[in-house]
């Protein structure tokens, strides 16, 4: 099992945890306002605004906050303006790393991030360094106590996934990015229930890391992901599950 894709899903689990504590919700609401700002306060005519309030619903949001970070991004209320800032770099070893951030304030993000990837052993890149190296996906996960498999994946090929994997306790249904959405509602219109919906980065390659650079490339995800600015980590590494759950 890759590395990067045994993280995400023990980043997905922390995330559901921290959302009982109002953790995540830093971050949902800077999602829901960014996609307000850009496409409009209608989820129906928005599709990357739908997809941030069933996720903001997943995590038990309460509605009001979430209309709030809407109207702040349609201009409806005052609040914080965010932009979004992407940055390449390499970690330990030479992973190659795509950091995305949403912030109200670029050079404290910029130093920020830069100081994290010192750190750990690692440093920033110029803009398209490693971006080539990932493949741009939308990612569906789903619970797979609910669901047989083979029934799924059919339904998941019916909504127009491309790929179909199984990852601990959730089958994985990748998607073409731009198709996320569509393959979203097609899938809850054949009552299937959602446990989130994403845009992620799969490596075209990996990088094996053990011991030392393997302990500092989990300690980097870990520090990079609790930083409010930071939305997502992609990474090519590629660690030993056993190793992964002695860190």
């Amino acid at each position: 099992m890759s590395g990067h894709s045994k993280w995400a899903n023990i980043r997905f689990r922390k995330e559901r945890q921290d959302a009982q504590r109002g953790k995540v919700f830093t971050k949902i609401i800077k999602e829901l306002t960014i996609a307000a700002r850009l496409g409009g306060g209608d989820p129906e005519a928005n599709p990357r605004l739908r997809t941030a309030i069933q996720n903001a619903k997943a995590a038990n949001m309460p509605m009001k906050n979430i209309e709030n970070a809407i109207q702040k991004g349609t201009g409806e209320l005052p609040g914080v303006v965010y932009e979004e800032v992407n940055f390449e770099g390499y970690g330990p070893g030479g992973v190659a790393m795509y950091i995305t951030t949403t912030t109200d304030n670029r050079n404290r993000t910029v130093s920020e991030v830069r100081h994290l990837l010192g750190k750990y052993g690692g440093n920033l890149g110029e803009s398209g360094s490693v971006s080539w190296v990932f493949d741009k996906k939308g990612l569906i996960r789903v619970a797979r106590n609910n669901y047989d498999e083979e029934e799924l994946m059919l339904t998941a090929i019916d909504a127009g996934a491309d790929d179909f994997k199984i990852e601990d306790e959730f089958y994985e249904i990748y998607t073409r990015f731009e198709d996320l959405y569509k393959v979203r509602s097609n899938l809850e219109e054949a009552g299937i229930e959602i446990e989130n919906a994403e845009i992620t980065m799969l490596p075209q390659n990996v990088v094996k890391l053990e011991g030392k650079q393997a302990e500092k490339m989990l300690k980097l995800m870990d520090a990079l992901e609790d930083n409010d600015d930071v939305q997502n980590v992609f990474a090519n590494f590629d660690i030993d599950e056993e190793i992964m759950e002695k860190i």
